[in-house]
């Protein structure tokens, strides 16, 4: 006679914990779902203002889709010598400034990642008071005047050559996810320390160099308050974001000559649709590289932001 076999009871607490955890579950994609929207709608609002016709973006016609489509935005902005010679202005400072970046800090955070450095605490400590204390504006201008780097390239690129925060992160994650034993061994092996970087430490500190990197490039490309500070007379060495502001300016002052009677609507239809236009073209190359390092994103921060 077959027996018959008793389905387990499932106690009423596990059943309590799974409807709180589809709960649970069901507020974060509510929530991602709203983050999502926030984070997206300004992008696509740029995007279709850039591609509509200027009165309907300044008559509120324009909120989420393209009213009137029209590419005149996008042609007067690589018409512009100016906007297209900022535009390589980024490019060079994203590109040479980061590797100047990437050098300083893998010099400054491998060093003070040694088990036998002597005196690498209080350099650290040193490095450390340079993120909450600083010699202001005024002394960093004279600096860089007194070093002769005024309306150079350089005045852009050297005087936050390095970034105290970051090279913390790359030590320390030099310190906890790169065994020491490896070091030993390479060490044992008759390997420099020149060559126990090169060939163990920065092949396996990948996720964090990328991060890393795409902080420094973040922060060139956006960077203008330096060049409009030290290229006051190189305005052909201005970024593409100088070029931005001035716009933005512009776009300001037509808002405030509207309001005080003086009413030059071609010359603010101009610059409103170029505003957007020039917002598009400069973050373009940020989202397109973006996911190709977002991966390196979870692993690198985490484990270089442990203190070591």
């Amino acid at each position: 006679m077959q027996r018959l076999t008793q389905a387990p009871v499932v106690p009423a607490y596990h059943m309590k914990a799974n409807r709180g955890d589809r709960i649970f579950q069901a507020c974060i994609y509510v929530l991602t779902i709203l983050i999502a929207i926030v984070t997206l709608y300004p992008l696509i609002y740029a995007l279709s203002a850039s591609i509509s016709k200027p009165i309907n973006i300044m008559n509120g016609s324009v909120w989420l889709w393209p009213v009137d489509l029209s590419f005149q935005a996008y042609k007067n902005v690589f018409a512009s010598k100016n906007i297209i010679s900022g535009y390589g202005n980024t490019v060079f400072y994203a590109v040479c400034g980061t590797v100047i970046n990437m050098l300083l800090t893998v010099m400054a955070a491998y060093p003070l990642s040694m088990p036998d450095i002597k005196g690498k605490s209080f350099i650290t400590i040193l490095i450390t008071f340079t993120m909450f204390f600083s010699g202001g504006m005024i002394p960093a201008y004279l600096n860089v005047k007194e070093l002769g780097l005024l309306n150079t390239r350089w005045a852009v690129m050297l005087p936050g050559a390095i970034n105290a925060t970051n090279m913390l992160i790359v030590r320390n994650y030099f310190i906890n996810s790169v065994p020491g034993e490896l070091r030993e061994a390479a060490s044992i092996d008759g390997s420099t320390a020149l060559g126990t970087m090169f060939r163990i430490v920065l092949p396996l500190s990948k996720s964090i160099l990328m991060v890393v990197m795409l902080y420094y490039t973040v922060s060139h490309w956006n960077s203008y308050f330096e060049a409009m500070m030290y290229l006051q007379k190189a305005s052909d060495k201005w970024p593409l974001q100088v070029y931005l502001r001035n716009i933005l300016i512009m776009s300001q002052m037509g808002d405030m000559a509207e309001q005080a009677g003086v009413d030059d609507i071609n010359t603010k239809l101009i610059y409103e649709a170029l505003k957007y236009a020039v917002i598009v073209v400069s973050s373009v190359p940020l989202l397109v590289i973006y996911p190709f390092v977002q991966r390196f994103f979870e692993k690198g921060i985490m484990m270089g932001s442990l203190k070591g």
